[in-house]
């Protein structure tokens, strides 16, 4: 039961995801991308707020995994990395912290530039 509220909590922040994206493509133009941003401010926002919320006021784990699992992590990964990432420093590992950055920036672009040339010679 917890994977299908996991499942429908992520479709809905996949979906406000799109809205809001659409939303600051047609309010702020499409020469940046706002929305993007907007997403991962609010996201961050969101699971610090949920994660303190959930241990002192004793939420389900249901509930937290469907809040932060399901909806936050169809709304943008990016809030479960800010998590983790402030964890890590709170846990006294800036080293680690400094680490999962580092990995998840160049790791991240350095994969996404592999994907683009593999699709080049596979697609054209």
């Amino acid at each position: 039961m917890q994977l299908l509220w996991i499942v429908v909590a992520g479709g809905l922040g996949s979906g406000s995801r799109y809205l809001i994206g659409t939303w600051a493509v047609e309010r702020i133009g499409a020469g940046f991308p706002y929305g993007t941003i907007l997403v991962n401010l609010l996201g961050c926002f969101a699971i610090g707020f949920a994660m303190q919320a959930a241990s002192v006021s004793s939420w389900s784990p249901e509930l937290r995994a469907a809040v932060t699992a399901g909806f936050l992590g169809g709304f943008t990964t990016y809030s479960s990395f800010n998590q983790e990432t402030l964890s890590l420093f709170a846990n006294g590992s800036p080293g680690a912290a400094a680490v999962n950055v580092a990995i998840t920036l160049a790791g991240g672009l350095a994969a996404g530039w592999l994907g683009l040339l593999l699709a080049r010679q596979m697609v054209g």
